[in-house]
């Protein structure tokens, strides 16, 4: 499967491409174009493209996690690049996962105004979610991506023949949001996925390649309606945050130590769809449905600090929230959102206490 997609505003045009065997090939064609080259690398990423032959690149590893989504990991990513006479004719591509994804991209706009972005993703999770979109950005003490910016990329290789090295826990990372993608908007998409996870989660290339583009497609739907989120309909970009206000919560109660993104989003997604059961939008028949998948493919459903009072001192610093009130993307049946936006914080403790 050979494809190229794009994002395409007044403004911008950004394409996705998904290729195997592709990157260095994508990378020697950024060269072509650009006076210098900043490969900024997860030290984690078991990949060789000998890159330091070539004249025009600069090549910078970074331990990555959340950890370096800071305003250190910040600063000094920004004084490295411009210690080596970055400029306006520079650019900088991105190789590893969602956490280097928004921290480089977030340096990438900012950096002397807007720098030219490429993405090349290296984990499952990250090619299906973070990588598509534009969105970047930094933790505060405070809660998760509460400093970023919305900045597009130029592009963004999909190149799953990165993904054979991945432990199990990244790959069902990457399936939890898979699975967010066909709850929101696709129930068909979701029928598919009960059908054919094993092999996905085994890494069955042609099963891999219908999964990222099905996920990539419906997370451009919400991102051309709504590139910067400002709507409150169900067009919205942020349905694409169902399981995210509670599992952002969880992974910043943990310090990001406990569970990866994926586990945390995981958490989330089965504690809103009981909230949505809860509030009469999703049936119970289609809660069991959801649980069952989860529970059978093992992927987190559960964790005790949702009965704890601290989880909601987090969840007000939601970046949705507003008048008071914590709102969610919930789903009133599988393949369909809403948003809600009635819910105080003692109602959200009462109904996390019922679950």
């Amino acid at each position: 499967m050979q494809n190229k997609l794009y994002i395409k505003d007044k403004k911008l045009k950004t394409s996705i491409l998904i290729k195997k065997n592709y990157t260095l090939k994508f990378i020697e064609n950024i060269t072509k174009k650009n006076e210098k080259v900043f490969c900024i690398i997860d030290s984690k990423v078991k990949i060789n493209l000998n890159l330091d032959k070539k004249k025009n690149i600069k090549i910078i590893y970074i331990k990555c996690g959340e950890k370096v989504k800071t305003h250190e990991g910040y600063r000094d990513l920004s004084e490295k690049l411009i210690k080596n006479n970055v400029n306006r004719r520079s650019a900088i591509i991105a190789i590893g996962g969602g956490t280097l994804g928004d921290l480089a991209g977030f340096v990438a706009s900012t950096l002397l105004r807007g720098l030219n972005f490429f993405l090349i993703p290296t984990t499952l999770l990250s090619q299906v979610d973070s990588s598509i979109g534009g969105k970047n950005g930094i933790n505060t003490v405070y809660g998760k991506n509460l400093l970023g910016t919305f900045y597009q990329p130029k592009e963004v290789l999909i190149d799953i023949s990165v993904l054979d090295s991945l432990p199990k826990r990244e790959i069902r990372s990457g399936y939890a949001e898979i699975i967010k993608h066909a709850l929101i908007k696709d129930n068909l998409f979701f029928n598919w996925l009960e059908t054919n996870a094993v092999k996905l989660l085994r890494l069955n290339k042609s099963t891999l390649e219908k999964a990222i583009y099905k996920s990539i497609m419906i997370k451009l739907f919400y991102v051309k309606k709504d590139e910067k989120e400002n709507l409150l309909n169900n067009n919205s970009r942020a349905m694409l945050n169902f399981g995210h206000t509670i599992g952002h919560a969880i992974e910043s109660h943990y310090n990001y130590k406990k569970f990866n993104h994926g586990e945390a989003i995981s958490i989330g997604m089965i504690t809103e769809a009981k909230i949505s059961n809860y509030l009469g939008l999703l049936s119970s028949n289609e809660l069991g449905k959801i649980i069952t998948h989860f529970k059978k493919h093992r992927l987190k459903i559960f964790d005790s600090i949702l009965y704890d009072k601290k989880l909601i001192k987090r969840l007000t610093k939601d970046k949705k929230n507003f008048q008071n009130y914590i709102n969610f993307s919930l789903i009133d049946k599988i393949g369909s959102a809403t948003f809600y936006t009635k819910l105080d914080k003692k109602k959200v403790f009462k109904v996390l206490k019922s679950l």
